[in-house]
């Protein structure tokens, strides 16, 4: 087997909302399950398609016992950030963002959350990749960014 991060007991800590993907019994797929920042106990280790490591993490907060990925979760006593947005999420440039005095990303412009970085200088950035500059990932501060209405 893949070498497992955390082991059976140890405390993590969640990075990002987590949806029931259709795997998790008497909720609708899609349905909220835990809030990033909870934190839970390994319960349970193993692998998905042989080249992912499934973590059976028990939030006993929210009296669930949910499958996480090794990337959506960070040690319970490392250093943590909340963030205003997440892995996946859409968001918006709250401000036209230029590269060498070149705007590459107007104000408005669509963009999707690649990773959440909450160790940058100057506070919590995210890779974003935005619908206006394809085949582009560009580092945003989370100041630069706005939520999506949820009526879009």
């Amino acid at each position: 087997m893949m070498d497992a991060r955390w082991d059976y007991g140890e405390a993590v800590r969640l990075t990002r909302n987590v949806r029931n993907d259709g795997t998790y019994p008497g909720l609708d797929p899609g349905a909220f399950l835990v809030r990033r920042g909870s934190i839970g106990y390994v319960v349970d280790v193993g692998t998905f398609l042989q080249d992912q490591i499934i973590y059976s993490v028990n939030f006993l907060d929210e009296g669930k016992v949910v499958g996480c990925r090794e990337e959506e979760l960070i040690g319970a006593d490392d250093p943590w950030l909340p963030s205003r947005f997440e892995f996946r999420e859409k968001v918006r440039a709250a401000k036209g963002l230029s590269v060498g005095g070149e705007v590459l990303v107007p104000v408005g412009a669509l963009g999707e959350v690649i990773k959440v970085i909450r160790d940058a200088p100057g506070g919590v950035a995210y890779h974003i990749h935005f619908d206006s500059l394809p085949g582009r990932v560009l580092q945003i501060p989370e100041d630069a960014l706005t939520a999506i209405e949820a009526k879009e």
